[in-house]
């Protein structure tokens, strides 16, 4: 499995939101190329980058600081936040995106879904993002009315090759990931995921690596990597790689 650390981007800074909680932040770095550079130098494979102003004003935000990142390290990265229409893909993409992920726009915009699936293929990952096993839309403020794992398998049969798979009430937390309710989606389709939210020690990722679904290849951990409980090289070492 593979460790993505977390770099979430609002107003200009790095920081992390308490289950999803925008009135719930702590900032952690000024600038969020500094973390970057941090975690790359630690022996980061890939980077998971979040525009929140972008994801709550529904176009990406902090493109400025997606280039900066990018030009800042060698390890790839991905992005979401506001991407809903092929031009804030495009956009993305072009400041040095690896990948893009898609949240509530692959579930209310089927069309702009196929054809970033058509133009970009495995570079589009799909963000479930859930509360309760329901799917949460519009920057976690709206519920989906539909169970994640359903979700999963029918964008799965359309050609998402790649999700991202978020329990709400755990992220931020560092009380564990939700490890069943992970492997109920991953259960749901045959594609890749990657896990988000809870992880707050490297037992919570030597867990993961253990007893998730074969097809869920990363985790993302956040908030654990900037209080310092783990370092990055250990994250990779808990989940059976060499950093």
């Amino acid at each position: 499995m593979i460790l993505y650390p977390a770099i979430d981007i609002r107003g200009g800074q790095a920081v992390r939101l308490m289950q999803g909680d925008y009135d719930r932040e702590t900032a952690y770095d000024a600038d969020p190329v500094d973390a970057a550079r941090r975690w790359a130098d630690d022996g980061a494979e890939f980077l998971h980058v979040v525009d929140l102003d972008g994801a709550k004003a529904g176009s990406p935000q902090n493109l400025e600081a997606v280039r900066r990142i990018a030009a800042a390290v060698r390890c790839p990265i991905q992005v979401g936040g506001g991407l809903r229409d092929t031009r804030s893909v495009d956009a993305v993409l072009e400041a040095g995106a690896e990948r893009v992920v898609i949240g509530t726009a692959a579930l209310r915009d089927p069309d702009f879904l196929d054809r970033a699936l058509e133009r970009h293929g495995p570079d589009v990952v799909v963000s479930i993002d859930a509360r309760a096993g329901e799917v949460s839309l519009e920057g976690w403020t709206e519920g989906g009315g539909r169970e994640a794992p359903e979700v999963a398998a029918e964008l799965g049969g359309r050609g998402v090759q790649r999700f991202l798979y978020t329990s709400i009430e755990v992220d931020g937390t560092m009380e564990g990931p939700a490890i069943d309710e992970l492997n109920a989606v991953a259960e749901a389709t045959s594609v890749s995921l990657i896990a988000s939210g809870g992880v707050g020690n490297l037992a919570d990722l030597e867990l993961l690596s253990r007893v998730a679904a074969p097809n869920v290849e990363g985790a993302i951990v956040g908030r654990a990597l900037y209080e310092g409980c783990f370092s990055v090289a250990d994250g990779i070492e808990a989940l059976g790689r060499e950093a």
